[in-house]
């Protein structure tokens, strides 16, 4: 297991808001204090008491264990899940419809041993770890989230790469009875379904690279992607895809949703990156979730030091 040292990515205290002590009312005026808006903030959900997902067995990364995460009801209620609703709040009443059991992913395309493997053995057979991500929204916000999960370089590894593994194409699943969005297939302001993403091969084989089956300690929120999700936190949060079902490898460049629907905004790599403004909006600051003032973007969400040697020589304002 890859272990960085704590550098570049940590998170100071006054920059989001501890689960633990926003959590406790009395501490608002502290974290007022300390954040600039605890005071704006509603009462949080106690992630360890209140969470209904299932306990999951996992290890402690300690080089992402001393960041503070985002309070849980931030990270539950406020999401980009098109496939339940085009708002933010929607997918955290209407997710109920997912089902996230049983269910299996299958691995396909240029891997030696192609196949389909359940949840449960998923679960059982990968090392599960906590890492505590900054994750950065395209729109202009971000929160940090305590992610559990194993480095989707294992299972890449499991099914064998080839010369021909160039690119990695995830897609969610595709069932209407789950999604009611899906029925619509693009109208009325929605994407053409199912939703599909992309990396490069050295993309989804970097150590930072997840697919989470949990946040705060238990399975996914139906609304957050469950039962797995993929997480890459140098890039836009719309490339970590939800709730997948499939992974193909290519020797050629795979889909990408948001890449294919509107090119000139969404960019096939979609990497953080400040210097390069979204054509409606900059994307030189970020505003925290619960959060009053913005703060600057870092290059790649803060991962350069670990990332950024994958675009070398790379015009990273052409190819975003």
């Amino acid at each position: 297991m890859t272990i960085f040292t704590k550098k570049t990515w940590h998170i100071n205290e006054n920059e989001i808001t501890d689960e633990k002590i926003y959590n406790e009312r009395r501490s608002l005026m502290k974290i007022a204090a300390i954040a600039g808006a605890g005071a704006m903030m509603p009462p949080a959900l106690n992630a360890k008491e209140n969470y209904p997902g299932k306990s999951l067995n996992f290890q402690h990364n300690k080089a992402f264990g001393n960041l503070h995460a985002s309070a849980y009801e931030k990270i539950t209620t406020y999401n980009n899940f098109y496939e339940f609703s085009l708002s933010k709040d929607g997918p955290a009443k209407l997710a109920h419809t997912l089902r996230p059991e049983p269910w299996t992913i299958e691995v396909t395309g240029e891997v030696e041993k192609p196949m389909t493997i359940d949840m449960d053995k998923i679960i059982s057979r990968f090392p599960l770890e906590e890492r505590i991500y900054r994750f950065r929204c395209v729109e202009g916000w971000s929160m940090v989230v305590p992610w559990v999960g194993f480095e989707l370089a294992y299972l890449l590894k499991k099914a064998g790469l080839t010369s021909k593994s160039k690119f990695v194409q995830f897609q969610t699943k595709f069932d209407p009875t789950m999604f009611p969005e899906q029925k619509n297939k693009g109208f009325f302001g929605n994407i053409p379904f199912p939703y599909l993403e992309g990396l490069r091969i050295d993309e989804a084989m970097h150590p930072l690279t997840l697919l989470s089956v949990g946040l705060y300690g238990k399975s996914l929120p139906k609304q957050n992607g469950a039962p797995i999700r993929l997480v890459v936190p140098w890039k836009y949060g719309f490339k970590s895809i939800k709730s997948i079902t499939k992974i193909h490898v290519s020797d050629t460049m795979t889909r990408s949703t948001w890449n294919e629907v509107n090119p000139r905004e969404y960019g096939f790599y979609s990497n953080v990156n400040p210097e390069v403004s979204h054509p409606r909006w900059s994307q030189v600051k970020e505003r925290p979730l619960g959060a009053f003032f913005k703060q600057k973007t870092l290059m790649f969400n803060g991962y350069s030091d670990q990332v950024a040697s994958l675009y070398t020589g790379m015009d990273l304002k052409k190819n975003f």
